[in-house]
């Protein structure tokens, strides 16, 4: 039989899968709100203000809920472990129930590439979770 060659399998570093999982998120992020403009009447429910941020107070609250998610891309990558452990799930679980909520508030034909985006983001944060709850554990062993 032949010598099979194996492909060459690196170890990710957790930090750097929960930052790249979170980029992944946001480019999800930005790509369903674009392709969201193309629905009909859209455009106008948002120079008339007849839209869910039509005030300075939502707009702000939608301005720190967004923020959260492209924070964490540095925050996972530069906090303790710990920290990063922590916030990964408490923010992948909150952003998951989030997006699920829009995905079966959103159903219909002109939303269909808005909701499978939602449940992609969602399959997502999911697993940002599970890989935060998951973290690899470091054996130390105490020194006198």
């Amino acid at each position: 039989m032949a010598n099979q060659l194996q492909l060459e399998n690196y170890s990710i570093p957790v930090k750097l899968k929960l930052a790249a999982l979170w980029t992944s998120v946001m480019f999800l992020y930005i790509y369903g709100d674009y392709f969201e403009l193309y629905v009909p009447d859209k455009i106008e429910s948002l120079l008339s203000g007849s839209n869910n941020l039509n005030t300075p107070v939502n707009l702000f609250i939608a301005s720190i809920v967004l923020a959260i998610p492209s924070l964490m891309i540095s925050v996972s990558w530069i906090v303790s472990p710990t920290l990063s452990r922590w916030l990964n799930m408490i923010f992948g679980i909150i952003f998951t129930a989030i997006m699920l909520l829009i995905a079966v508030t959103s159903f219909s034909p002109w939303r269909a590439s808005y909701v499978f985006y939602a449940f992609l983001e969602s399959a997502i944060t999911l697993f940002i979770f599970w890989s935060a709850w998951k973290w690899p554990r470091q054996i130390t062993i105490p020194t006198h």
